[in-house]
């Protein structure tokens, strides 16, 4: 498709443009667990976003509390990434919430498992729960009796608010990212 809406270059930053995107150097680096420093270049689809200069810094303050200070362990918040990325066939959010899990602790067999879904026997109960719950949201907006009471028995009420908000989250970038035909760069894994 290639790119239909193109990311802003530095030069086309704004002051307020800038000053949203800068700081989001750092903790994208910290999730990818790079120990050289942050990028000089914000994430492409930031960029992309960065043409409706009214809802970046809104959007980010939210992504950032979403992404580093939710209730759900890192690794959680990286599953239902992952089987929201593949569920929307968003190669973008693939590659990154891939480069992402890695950093919280997924294993590479994991992560390409991500893609058989929860009905794959070599989940564990927990892990299979939350993708089953990344599924339904995803074909019914909202997790089944079943799947509620199981994730009931294992996270406390913030985190059972998070989890949908998570979906959610990857559901709305992974069209943004589509849509607009945000490219997966160099070094970033592709779907499944």
């Amino acid at each position: 498709m290639g790119h239909r809406v193109r990311g802003l270059e530095p030069d086309e930053w704004s002051a307020e443009v800038r000053a949203a995107l800068t700081p989001t150097l750092a903790p994208v680096a910290a999730l990818e667990g790079r120990t050289g420093g942050p990028s000089t270049r914000p994430l492409p689809i930031l960029t992309v976003l960065a043409n409706q200069p009214r809802v970046l810094a809104p959007f980010l303050a939210w992504a950032s509390a979403l992404a580093l200070e939710g209730a759900l362990s890192r690794r959680d918040h990286e599953l239902l990434a992952l089987r929201t990325a593949f569920n929307c066939r968003s190669d973008f959010e693939w590659g990154h919430h891939a480069t992402y899990a890695r950093a919280a602790g997924l294993t590479e067999a994991e992560i390409e498992r991500v893609a058989a879904g929860p009905g794959d026997p070599s989940w564990s109960d927990h892990d299979a729960t939350l993708l089953r719950a990344a599924d339904e949201l995803r074909n019914g907006t909202t997790i089944g009796e079943a799947t509620w009471t199981e994730l009931a028995t294992g996270y406390a009420a913030a985190a059972l608010v998070e989890i949908p908000m998570v979906v959610g989250q990857y559901t709305m970038l992974s069209m943004l990212a589509n849509a607009t035909g945000v490219e997966t760069e160099a070094g970033y894994d592709h779907l499944p």
